[in-house]
């Protein structure tokens, strides 16, 4: 399996900017549809972005649609999470996660077999 580690978490005001990124390592990114979740006190985890392995579908949650954006560097075994405009309802854990080829990018936790440890994401107000 593919190994995941983010970085990029830290503390920002309400109207802020962060810029999370996931390094892959172990196989090739590009055999991967990837995603990322978050996960607040007390909530499931929720999907936040996905990104297919190719780039060009991605999908987001509607809370941060306009607001968020996915991308990925296959040649760097990267992905990213631009996040503007944040809000302090966006204050969670994001996790990085990646699922195999056999089906189209999908938004359940389910689906995805390899995970990150997780960077911690704080908007105050």
């Amino acid at each position: 399996q593919v190994q995941l580690v983010e970085s990029g978490g830290g503390l920002v005001q309400a109207g802020g900017s962060l810029r999370l990124s996931c390094a892959a390592s172990g196989r090739t990114l590009s055999n991967y549809h990837m995603a990322w979740f978050r996960q607040a006190p007390g909530k499931e985890r929720e999907f936040v972005a996905g990104i297919s392995w190719s780039g060009l579908t991605t999908k987001y949650a509607e809370s941060v649609k306009g607001r968020f954006t996915i991308s990925r560097d296959n040649a760097k075994n990267m992905v990213y999470l631009q996040m503007n405009s944040l809000k302090p309802e966006d204050t969670a854990v994001y996790y990085c996660a990646a699922s195999g080829l056999r089906r189209t990018l999908q938004m359940d936790p389910g689906d995805f077999t390899s995970w990150g440890q997780g960077t911690q994401v704080t908007v105050s107000s």
